[in-house]
């Protein structure tokens, strides 16, 4: 109880000091919230939802993806990650696909296997890609790309039903946004993306 305030009521002004230092205390929460959420948001990860069938069985349309942005801040891409970027032909639209061909690289596809020449393997070696459904599924047509620098040569999983290097080309590595590293829908496949390495 209050002293000469028989009912226990608090002053006015003691309720708008109240109300006050709640408000700033929640505008507080917020301010801190959004500057830790927006840097994660924007430059660390980002959502992404899977379109269309050009990467099955691996990942499927409509499937919710959580997309490293901060590795290659650090690191360049690696053959087998599966990325994210911009489409070249129109960037507003984003695609996935996985990275076949490396900067440097020349990229064969012939009788169906994907073969890579470049300096390290000047006789060339045909890509064992497990990820594929089957593993020994044909890659058509036959073409040959060289690969500059900051070039990649990008494909998705279901050869078949993709629009990808094949297509229009190679990708620039200023269009690369980030790569898959966490599959959050379906719950079923909750969880980090299986290690895809490409052996040869």
């Amino acid at each position: 109880m209050i002293e000469g305030n028989p009912e226990g009521i608090l002053p006015e002004e003691n309720v708008k000091h109240g109300w006050r230092v709640e408000i700033w205390d929640i505008t507080k929460v917020v301010i801190t919230s959004i500057l830790i959420v927006l840097p994660i948001r924007y430059f660390i990860v980002q959502p992404f939802i899977v379109r269309g069938a050009s990467m099955e069985p691996n990942f499927e349309d409509r499937q919710y993806l959580i997309v490293d942005e901060a590795s290659y801040y650090f690191r360049e891409p690696e053959r087998g990650e599966t990325i994210i970027f911009h489409y070249p032909r129109d960037p507003r639209q984003y695609f996935i696909k996985r990275i076949i061909g490396l900067p440097g690289d020349i990229v064969q596809l012939t009788g169906g296997a994907v073969r890579i020449i470049n300096k390290e393997y000047e006789q060339g070696f045909t890509l064992q890609e497990s990820y594929l459904m089957p593993p020994d599924r044909p890659t058509r047509p036959d073409m040959r790309t060289t690969l500059g620098e900051d070039e990649y040569f990008v494909l998705g999983d279901n050869r078949d039903a993709s629009s990808d290097s094949r297509v229009w080309g190679i990708l620039p590595r200023k269009l690369i946004v980030g790569r898959a590293f966490f599959r959050v829908l379906p719950p079923k496949r909750f969880g980090f993306m299986p290690d895809y390495s490409v052996s040869y």
